[in-house]
Parts: structure tokens; sequence; C-alpha cells
């Protein structure tokens, strides 16, 4: 049985495409346009919780980045697959320019 489960709803498709993966092998999708990509990924990986404590998560990231040459690359967020509190997102944008923080 598959622990990860990815379906694209909506498209030009007729039909929902989909994919499967694996704690082992994580599963990552992109969504491209020609001045860019966003791409999303979830990974099985170590995880340090607040007690000090390690222990293995689901972890996500979505990410900014070019596509064909064009556009920029930004972290956009990151953090454990249904866990709120952990969702990080590392910049705000202020008048159309993304500041990091």
């Amino acid at each position: 049985m598959s622990d990860l489960y990815a379906r694209i709803p909506t498209s030009a498709r007729k039909t929902v495409p989909t994919a499967r993966g694996f704690k082992s092998t994580g599963i990552e999708a992109e969504v491209c346009s020609w001045e860019g990509k966003i791409v999303s990924k979830i990974e099985w990986k170590e995880w340090m919780e607040e007690d000090g404590t390690m222990t293995h998560k689901f972890i996500f990231e979505v990410r900014m980045e070019p596509h064909h040459g064009h556009g920029d690359s930004l972290l956009l967020a990151t953090g454990v697959v249904g866990d709120k509190d952990t969702a990080r997102a590392p910049f705000t944008f202020e008048y159309g320019e993304a500041v990091n923080y």
C-alpha cells in the first residue's frame, strides 16, 4: 500500500491523473508556466520534536523555481504534513517584493 498519493483534479484532461509514493521514494509534483514553476514535495525525514527527541515525519516543501530558464528560486514553505504549528514561510511580500525573514 502506498504511503503517499498525488492527483491533479483540475486540468485540460478528462480524467484525473494520479501518482503514488512511498516513504522510500517521497513524491514530488511540478506545476509549470513559461514564467516559472512551483514544486511541491513530501519526504519521510528525521524530525526533532520540541523535547529534543528525534523521530521520522512526512516533511513538505514548496518552492518557486525557474522553468526553461525563466523565473526565480525561492523557498515558499516547509513543515510537517498535517501539523500547522510546524509550517514555516520564510518570507512575506511587501509591495510586490519577497522579503526573507
